[in-house]
């Protein structure tokens, strides 16, 4: 058992979070990253234990063009400010990885930098990969080389040069003697040369214990990277578009069968694969803005927690903020946020709650991190699914549809079972449970005792203005494959009145009359920027929360 079987992730992309320059001058250090000090407390509070943090070090833009390697970019500030905000994660409690971009330099890097200058004379030509003299490119260099994604300002390393893989070795050694870090994530590792990344698990092997190197995967066999040789996890990025898309089609079917081939894949272990698990991140849309019915928010994260896997929350997302992928930009994707626009929101945001509340059950129970997966239940819109260890067995119920449901459930020898989100009690009887799920909601259910109680985290929920009774269980719809993005069409979904999300406040009339004129500003911005269709209206007015009304506003400029 290592800290990255129990781990819970939040994750931050600190030039977005920050506000720095979309430039880097290369002046004086900016000290903007002991701004994100108290961010430290946030992440304790809604349950995480470990922090993705990066790209850090220095770089002409967005930090995936890397300058300097040993030195903190210092839009950021000074290697001081990086080992001060480490050590204070530390202190309470949190582990620390860094983004880790060993595939390609930015053109200022020194070696690169050298081969401009001196040509063929130059002792790094090949540090690179293809450097050919007889060449061009756009920048008019006179040589030309391989890149990253057709993109000549990122260069790719010749990995099997030993000089560079040395380097990257000595990389990661400073970073550990430097700031004490916990394990790094690879970027882009679905093209890094094997043998160079068996030589950095070699290294993370020798420099500190459980060191976790987790890698950038899109498609494929996982097991090609996460085995005893290369990586311990991998981005599980197949479960990412499955838990929004099953969703958005109302098709259980697709979410469970992405589960059980990764299951498979890992030797139907719970320790064959600790895939790293997310349903956003710093490259693809906000989970808010990608789902259509937004209340669908809940059962989406309480999978996310509960299947195997490590559960990351991407910075603001616990907060339901927007975030679309512009074609040129993804500067929406990471804002810069305040925090103290935030006070209060484990207590007044029920998205906030609802991730602190799974945050607690997942520290608190063994079972989530290392138990075995069962499925129990499966139609297009419930699924149930138990997972147990050490005589433990957590039963995980969800449910996508408008009305609520009843579920009789296998549930073993347990005499009662608990509701970790709503407190609800109920007994075993001929080894089921029956239990009701709530509209666009779920549960997760653990053996009551005495020391359960200190899981319970009531939460309100998602739910309909008007409540339906559950009805009961659906015949199993049949099974639909899902369809291509471009093929799908998008989904009616029914506008909310604005107390289903909003918290509770004094003057009603006054909060629906500022949740409206947010909603107006928004549209009218839209038009300006080019056609609504009413898919992007319904979006717009189904969001009835102030805070991430707010950043959606912030996130036009």
């Amino acid at each position: 058992m290592a800290w990255y079987d129990e781990a819970v992730f939040y994750h931050i992309y600190p030039l977005g979070l920050t506000g720095a320059p979309k430039q880097n001058p290369y002046g004086a250090p900016e000290h903007r990253l002991n701004g994100l000090i108290p961010w430290i407390s946030h992440i304790k509070e809604i349950g995480c234990n470990a922090l993705y943090i990066g790209p850090l070090f220095e770089s002409v833009g967005h930090g995936y063009e890397t300058t300097d390697y040993k030195k903190l970019d210092s839009r950021l500030g000074d290697n001081k400010d990086l080992a001060d905000f480490v050590k204070e994660c530390h202190s309470q409690e949190i582990k620390v990885i860094f983004d880790g971009v060993f595939n390609h330099t930015g053109r200022d890097f020194f070696a690169f930098k050298d081969i401009m200058e001196k040509r063929e004379g130059s002792q790094y030509r090949d540090w690179y990969c293809n450097v050919n003299f007889g060449g061009n490119n756009e920048y008019n260099d006179g040589f030309s080389y391989d890149n990253w994604g057709g993109y000549n300002l990122l260069v790719k390393l010749n990995q099997r040069n030993p000089a560079v893989r040395d380097y990257i070795c000595d990389v990661i050694r400073f970073w550990v003697k430097e700031f004490d870090i916990d394990g790094i994530r690879l970027d882009a590792a679905d093209v890094l040369d094997f043998d160079f990344m068996k030589a950095l698990r070699a290294t993370a092997n020798d420099v500190k214990d459980d060191f976790w190197l987790m890698g950038e995967v899109i498609h494929g066999d996982y097991t090609r990277w996460v085995n005893e040789g290369t990586l311990h996890s991998v981005t599980n990025y197949q479960l990412h578009k499955a838990l929004y898309s099953g969703h958005n089609d109302h098709n259980y079917f697709e979410i469970a069968h992405t589960v059980k081939r990764l299951y498979e894949m890992g030797g139907s272990r719970p320790d064959g694969l600790k895939l790293y698990n997310f349903v956003d991140n710093h490259d693809v849309e906000r989970i808010y803005t990608k789902l259509n019915n937004k209340a669908h928010f809940a059962p989406v994260h309480i999978l996310m927690y509960t299947l195997p896997g490590v559960p990351s929350i991407y910075y603001g997302s616990e907060f339901a903020i927007e975030g679309k992928k512009e074609r040129f930009s993804d500067d929406s994707l990471r804002p810069a946020l305040n925090l103290a626009d935030y006070k209060d929101a484990v207590k007044n945001n029920p998205y906030t709650a609802l991730i602190a509340a799974l945050g607690k059950i997942r520290q608190n129970s063994k079972a989530l991190s290392y138990g075995d997966f069962k499925e129990l239940i499966l139609t297009n819109r419930q699924y149930a699914f138990s997972r147990s260890y050490d005589g433990e067995t957590v039963i995980v119920t969800v449910n996508n549809d408008d009305n609520g449901s009843s579920m009789t459930v296998a549930a073993g020898n347990c005499g009662e079972y608990i509701g970790v989100l709503s407190g609800e009690r109920v007994s075993v009887s001929n080894g089921n449970i029956c239990v009701n799920i709530g509209a666009n909601s779920g549960e997760v259910w653990i053996p009551y005792s005495d020391g359960a109680k200190k899981n319970i985290s009531p939460v309100k929920l998602n739910q309909p203005e008007k409540k339906s009774e559950p009805k009961p269980e659906p015949k199993p719809e049949p099974q639909h494959e899902p369809q291509p993005e471009s093929q799908r069409e998008p989904e009616q979904v029914p506008q909310q009145n604005s107390a289903d999300n909003a918290p509770t406040v004094t003057n009603a009339d006054f909060e629906r009359g500022r949740i409206s004129g947010l909603q107006e500003a928004i549209i009218a911005i839209m038009e300006k920027k080019g056609p609504v269709t009413e898919q992007m209206k319904r979006d717009v007015y189904n969001n009835t929360h102030h805070d991430s009304l707010i950043n959606w506003v912030k996130s036009f400029n």
